[in-house]
């Protein structure tokens, strides 16, 4: 709690959200980041746009290193590590989707609910340009992260 008001608060919640971009955030959704964050932190302009900045550059710079990872390492690399956590099914699936809508699918799960994060390894597999996944990863991001602050303040907003 002490954490949570003092003037380290972003620089925790950067770190949470490098976590979770990276996909190794496993014990909170990242559904609940940014409502949390707003409710533990405030929700003025002066907290939401400072939210909305540290969990984009957070979680794009998360996704960032798993495609790096991805792009170096390749498929076989990934799926023998106890860390990443998704299937060789769940892979081929999401790479199908990438094969489909190509990088513009790095937007689109970035924008969704549980499909956060799942094209990087795919985007990465197929060696997408590192300055395009930047781009589409945090687009895809503050699309996703602003509309649960809007809904979040949405909601605060009928209650009181």
């Amino acid at each position: 709690q002490s954490l949570l008001n003092s003037e380290w608060a972003l620089l925790v919640l950067f770190g949470i959200f490098v976590l979770e971009g990276a996909m190794l955030m496993y014990f909170v959704p990242s559904e609940l980041l940014v409502p949390g964050s707003l409710l533990l932190l405030g929700h003025g302009p002066g907290e939401l746009f400072p939210i909305l900045g540290v969990a984009v550059l957070g979680a794009t710079i998360g996704q960032f290193a798993l495609f790096k990872l991805a792009k170096r390492g390749g498929r076989e690399y990934l799926l023998q590590k106890r860390w990443f956590r998704v299937s060789d099914e769940a892979l081929t699936r999401f790479d199908g989707w990438f094969d489909r809508w190509g990088p513009v699918a790095v937007t689109g799960s970035n924008a969704m609910l549980f499909t956060r994060g799942m094209l990087t390894v795919p985007a990465g597999l197929a060696r997408m340009e590192d300055r395009r996944f930047i781009a589409l990863s945090a687009l895809g991001t503050l699309l996703f992260e602003s509309l649960l602050a809007g809904l979040y303040l949405f909601g605060v907003d009928l209650l009181w």
